[in-house]
Formats: C-alpha cells, structure tokens, sequence
C-alpha cells in the first residue's frame, strides 16, 4: 500500500510524463490492463489513450495542464486541472478537467477522466 506522500510523487510523475507528451512514461505508470474511461466516449484501451496523447502533442504543442486541485484517495487520487493550449487554427483554447484515479500496486489500474464536452467538440473540429 502506498502512503499518501507516495501517491502525491506518482500523481505528480504522471502529470509531468503527459504535460511533456512522454507516451513510454506515461504508459509505464498504468497497470498491463489498466483501463482509461472518459465520459464523452466511454472506455479505452492504453493503446488508445498513447495514440491520443501523441495527436495531443502534435495537434497542441503548447499544451499545460494546470492542476488546481489534488487529494489523495483510499488507492489513488483526484484531481482538478485545465488543459490550455492553440488550437492549429491560432485560437487560445482551455478545457477543464477532473480525474478520478485508482492505484493498485503502484499502478494505475482504472483512469475516469471527466471532460468539459463542449470544449472537446470544438477541439476535436481538429480531427480525432
């Protein structure tokens, strides 16, 4: 069981690995079977969610996640943050966000990720 300052390290780890678009990092912090769900399109696999951060960084590569808000759960987190970028089409864009985050064995084993869904519309104008 990890402790809480171990679980603040990893959530920090993990939104560093995304923020830099480090898909191997990022993939290495989810369990083999790890599951990411998100309310605007339900589940996905890992693999999918490695090929939507890499169109993230080419579509956005100016993104920040800005965390406004971090507490560590029972085997896990949740976490508050913005997600500010340009779009491609030279429009400042932000989207706010909410993830609620399981940990078993020092891995993420279940990632719900709450979007603001119309700004994700207009993001995926973009294509994805």
């Amino acid at each position: 069981i990890m402790t809480d300052h171990e679980i603040e390290e990893f959530a920090a780890h993990f939104v560093d690995a995304v923020q830099r678009g480090d898909a191997e990092t990022m993939r290495a912090c989810y369990a083999p079977d790890g599951i990411i769900w998100h309310n605007t399109n339900g589940e996905q696999s890992l693999d999918d969610n490695v090929k939507t951060l890499n169109w993230f960084v080419e579509t956005l590569p100016d993104r920040k996640y800005t965390v406004q808000r971090r507490e560590v759960i029972p085997n896990g987190f949740v976490q508050q943050h913005i997600l500010s970028a340009t779009l491609p089409n030279g429009e400042p864009w932000q989207m706010d966000a909410c993830v609620v985050v399981s940990l078993e064995n020092g891995k993420i084993k279940r990632l719900d990720e709450y979007l603001d869904s119309a700004a994700g519309a207009k993001l995926r104008e973009f294509g994805r």
